[in-house]
């Protein structure tokens, strides 16, 4: 078996560095904790961006995907399969929608979102010249699509030309979207809570606001439920807390529970815009990944874990609400649930670093200055404790 150096060296030899690694090969994980290659625990809160929501080596649902490995993993769209109608029938259910594509990921959610935003105007008139209003300091993935309702310079740059026929406005400024507005918007996309660009939630007056502009433009609301969603906030989805329901939403991250899948979800009139032949994907939806979110689905019903994260998250919040009264180097205190982000009045990297090395807790930043808790959550209240003594001690050395 190779050290950890070795393995740290051999994937920065064959790997392509889009990425700047920490300084740990992980092995396994068991519960909500993590161990390298040295057999050193980690105490996990970041779930790997928000994905896995019910922990490590869950065995019902590993037993379930040993289960469908046994049976079949792939056979393409061209035909029917037993996982993905039992999936669609769960998530359906959860989100309240009324149709369901599988993806491979939440990026290429948001494609088929924007697809069928598109779709849906150019069914109305035929013509081409429809816009979509997004965010800035927002995040919604990584290829020309997603990029381009992507409100964050630093991503888009280097990648311009984007699609053309997007224009930004500012989250929870309601007329900053009714100046953008015309006959030509045929849909507004947001983050319910703005997860990269620094746990920002949606105000309640804002959601709703925008859900009624859509209305009056015949526009199609596209929520971006990507990281938020999949009970991170206290319920299934973050737009149900605000009761705005969406045309179209996506989902992705705890939907696999680390199985890569995403979703996107459409609604009343959203839902018949797309046409045989408009979309499709060869491994989307296939028996393999979705017996996994069919089980993450049936787990999550089962064991009430909604319920879990209003408590565990309401707790997480008092505490870490109480530290960051404690420490002037926090500066604000933001989030819903399980999705929580303390803003620093210095970069959060060096204390994100520090933590992992030092404490063994695994947290990630939002942005340049926000420390970003997405825990596992099945995350306990020892859990919450434990993590606290490791992040007040690099606390203390920063400030």
């Amino acid at each position: 078996m190779r050290s950890k150096q070795e393995y740290m060296e051999k994937a920065e030899e064959l790997i392509y560095k889009t990425y700047n690694r920490f300084p740990v090969v992980f092995d396994h994980g068991d519960g909500v904790f993590l161990y390298d290659t040295d057999g050193k625990e980690y105490l996990d809160f970041a779930a790997g961006i928000a994905v896995m929501g019910l922990g490590y080596h869950d065995k019902e649902f590993d037993d379930a995907l040993k289960s469908q490995v046994e049976k079949l993993l792939h056979t393409s769209n061209l035909f029917y399969n037993v996982p993905a109608v039992e999936a669609g029938e769960l998530i359906l259910k959860a989100s309240d929608m009324d149709k369901v594509f599988f993806t491979n990921s939440g990026t290429e959610a948001i494609e088929g979102a924007l697809k069928i935003a598109r779709r849906y105007a150019y069914n109305k008139d035929k013509s081409h010249d429809h816009e979509i209003i997004a965010m800035n300091h927002s995040f919604h993935g990584r290829s020309l699509g997603a990029l381009s309702v992507t409100g964050n310079d630093h991503y888009q740059e280097p990648f311009k030309p984007l699609i053309p026929g997007i224009r930004f406005a500012e989250y929870n400024d309601l007329d900053s979207v009714k100046a953008l507005m015309n006959d030509r918007t045929c849909a507004v996309i947001m983050e319910t809570i703005q997860g990269e660009g620094g746990i920002y939630p949606a105000t309640e007056e804002f959601l709703k606001g925008v859900r009624k502009l859509c209305d009056e433009h015949d526009a199609l609301l596209i929520l971006d439920e990507i990281q938020c969603g999949m009970g991170r906030t206290g319920t299934m989805f973050a737009w149900q807390k605000y009761g705005v329901k969406p045309d179209v939403m996506t989902a992705a991250k705890a939907l696999g529970n680390g199985v890569p899948i995403g979703a996107f979800l459409a609604h009343g009139k959203a839902a018949t815009a797309m046409s045989p032949g408009d979309h499709g994907t060869t491994y989307g939806g296939n028996p393999f990944v979705t017996a996994a979110a069919a089980k993450v689905l049936e787990l999550f019903e089962k064991r009430k874990i909604v319920d879990h994260v209003k408590e565990v998250g309401d707790y997480l919040w008092e505490q870490t609400e109480a530290l960051s009264q404690k420490y002037k180097i926090i500066t604000a205190h933001r989030g819903l649930g399980l999705i929580q982000g303390l803003e620093l009045s210095v970069p959060a990297a060096p204390l994100v670093k520090d933590a992992l090395l030092n404490e063994r807790l695994v947290i990630i930043s939002a942005g340049a200055n926000v420390i970003r808790f997405v825990p596992p959550l099945i995350i306990s209240r020892e859990h919450v404790d434990a993590m606290l003594i490791k992040l007040e001690t690099v606390l203390k050395k920063h400030s």
